[in-house]
């Protein structure tokens, strides 16, 4: 479907990547990961055509179509929700270009729906939205549109976990193929059968998911390690004979085909394996021991205008716990962490905090806590107290430690990215260590290696910590227990969040966020009673022990020939792939019309398995 063939990029003296080369069919799942700045999404600009490579071209299959999610999206004009979901590929619709198509509108509904708007959402204008609920609808809109292929820049970044379980979902059944930027290892390991790693200016290629990318990257390394090694004590040895014999007139001739080899071994030389991806590198110090009660919430009362978001709420929290707040949209999460950290105020109610107790917050918004026309360095400077002496050395100290080095410290907090934003942010906490840590989605803009950073820094943290996050990586890293926010209502659940899925009676995770909802709003009912199975049908005739052995031979046989052609399909692929198949064209259009054939024959024959793997079920049912 995508062709890329010998793409380089680069910007002034700083090359991005060179001699770059992939094939993307149709059926291909593809994460696209690697640190910030590497270039992720460049390559998806030069890809939609934004950008011009410096070297190489990029081809599109005749007939294919693509859907763009960047990061970010434009301003909402005069348009409703309804609009963008139900707009194609129109992403700047004029005044006179509102007219909704109507065959799509039950299936646009249907998805604003699951990605977290409520029915009468999408009729209001998509001006009265934040710009993470307009990036949903822009999400809608791809969905909907259902092009060939996918391209998405950080799509959950925007989606509370509900939305995110539910889109994810979502996507394991989309018919199109797929490339998404993501650092949410737990997404990429759900639905990529590939991933991607831009790193060092060169683009690598793994097969499976995030999780099979980490034990194959390791296992590169090694045979680079030990290729380097083996190569290193060859150079060794015939430098050796070289030294000992170079000098003698009799020997003269093998000496120099011995340097002649080292100078080959030399030019096509291994790399030595180094990790070259620059790591937050942090702990939290230790803060001071705080009571045993941390902080209490007695009888508070929460509304925004008419619209009452906790009456008469009581919550405590003790020194040491970890819980992770869950919930729906709009059940209050947010609402609750900024009543806990008192950067709202509520129109009745008590909040103590307990003895020697120092809070820190993590604001969603990252700027609620930083000074946008200020500097980084600025902005850790401000925090220097009387009783906290902070030196420029500290300073620079802990921002190095976040990866603000040298001029970096000079950069004004409003030309930052969001991953500059989110580490400069968590660098003002080290400044004065909280024992009462309050964060709100910390791993929002932070790629994969900086939240594995985190993580690791608060699994060493003694404080309290309570966070809201949609990473579920990081709800089962950390979580010991879960508050399920719902209605107005605090479930606690004593335990991490399997044990949370498990207690709440959830089949799966989205069950579990919903319990307690219908489409999204409250129901009135205390808790959700699994409903008994269904008897089997009596109408149905019971086969015999020999017309199931047959039937299970006909699956079997429908598997091996997926398994086959799925097989066949990897193998086409990796032969696209590799970078001597573009120079010979008669090769490449053979290769991709073959892919083509193979891809339609999986349709069908998966769909042959699904239909008989269904009949056998209903026959061992009988």
């Amino acid at each position: 479907m995508l062709t890329i063939a010998d793409v380089s990029k680069s910007y002034g003296t700083r090359e991005l990547f060179s001699d770059v080369s992939l094939f993307i069919a149709r059926t291909d799942r593809l994460g696209l990961i690697g640190p910030n700045g590497a270039g992720k999404s460049t390559l998806f600009g030069l890809i939609l055509g934004e950008e011009k490579p410096d070297t190489g071209t990029i081809e599109w299959e005749r007939g294919a179509d693509f859907g763009y999610l960047p990061q970010e999206s434009a301003p909402a004009g005069d348009e409703t929700i309804l609009h963008i979901a139900t707009s194609g590929k129109k992403l700047e619709p004029t005044d006179d270009d509102y007219d909704i198509d109507y065959t799509l509108e039950p299936r646009a509904r249907k998805i604003l729906d699951g990605l977290g708007f409520k029915t009468d959402d999408a009729d209001k204008l998509a001006k009265t939205f934040s710009g993470g609920w307009v990036m949903r609808a822009h999400l809608a809109r791809l969905l909907v549109a259902e092009p060939a292929l996918l391209l998405l820049d950080e799509p959950t970044n925007h989606l509370d976990l509900q939305a995110l379980l539910w889109f994810q979902d979502y996507l394991t059944r989309y018919p199109g193929g797929l490339v998404v930027i993501s650092h949410d290892r737990a997404f990429l390991n759900a639905l990529c059968t590939g991933m991607l790693e831009l790193r060092a200016g060169t683009l690598h290629y793994y097969h499976g998911n995030y999780d099979n990318f980490l034990v194959e990257k390791e296992a590169r390394k090694a045979q680079q390690a030990a290729a380097f090694k083996n190569q290193q004590r060859e150079i060794a040895h015939l430098q050796v004979f070289v030294d000992r014999f170079g000098a003698k007139a009799s020997m003269a001739s093998r000496a120099k085909s011995k340097e002649k080899q080292i100078e080959r071994l030399k030019e096509v030389a291994v790399e030595e394996p180094t990790e070259e991806l620059r790591k937050m590198n942090f702990k939290f110090p230790q803060p001071p021991r705080s009571g045993l009660k941390v902080i209490e919430l007695k009888n508070i009362k929460q509304a925004y205008g008419n619209h009452v978001v906790y009456n008469d709420l009581n919550f405590t929290a003790e020194r040491g716990q970890r819980i992770v707040l869950i919930g729906p949209n709009g059940a209050g999460k947010s609402t609750l962490l900024k009543i806990l950290a008192d950067a709202i105020p509520t129109q009745g109610g008590v909040r103590e905090l307990g003895s020697n107790v120092i809070s820190g917050y993590f604001a969603q918004n990252r700027l609620d806590n930083l000074d946008a026309e200020a500097t980084v360095f600025d902005n850790v400077m401000s925090l220097r107290t009387v009783e906290n002496q902070l030196t420029e050395q500290q300073a620079r100290a802990i921002l190095g430690a976040f990866l603000f080095r040298k001029d970096d410290v000079k950069k004004p907090v409003s030309v930052l990215s969001g991953g500059e934003k989110s580490r400069l942010a968590l660098a003002r906490i080290l400044v004065k260590p909280p024992n009462l840590l309050l964060m709100d989605e910390p791993t929002t803009h932070l790629d994969i290696q900086s939240i594995d950073s985190l993580v690791s820094a608060l699994k060493n943290y003694e404080g309290t910590l309570i966070f809201i996050s949609h990473d579920v990586h990081f709800i089962k890293s950390l979580a010991e227990s879960v508050l399920h926010v719902s209605s107005g209502r605090l479930t606690p659940y004593a335990g991490n969040y399997e044990y949370f899925l498990e207690k709440s009676k959830a089949t799966d995770a989205r069950a579990a966020l919903t319990a307690g909802f219908t489409d999204g709003r409250p129901k009135q009912v205390e808790a959700v009673k699994a409903k008994p199975a269904a008897p089997a049908s009596s109408g149905v005739r019971k086969p015999s022990p020999s017309e199931l052995r047959k039937f299970r031979e006909e699956v079997g046989v429908l598997e091996k020939k997926v398994s086959e052609l799925e097989a066949k399909q990897s193998e086409i692929t990796s032969a696209l792939e590799a970078p001597e198949t573009y120079a010979d064209k008669g090769k490449f259009h053979h290769l991709n019309k073959e892919l083509s054939t193979i891809v339609d024959q999986i349709t069908h024959a998966t769909e042959a398995w699904e239909k008989a793997t269904a009949k056998l079920e209903e026959m061992e049912r009988a």
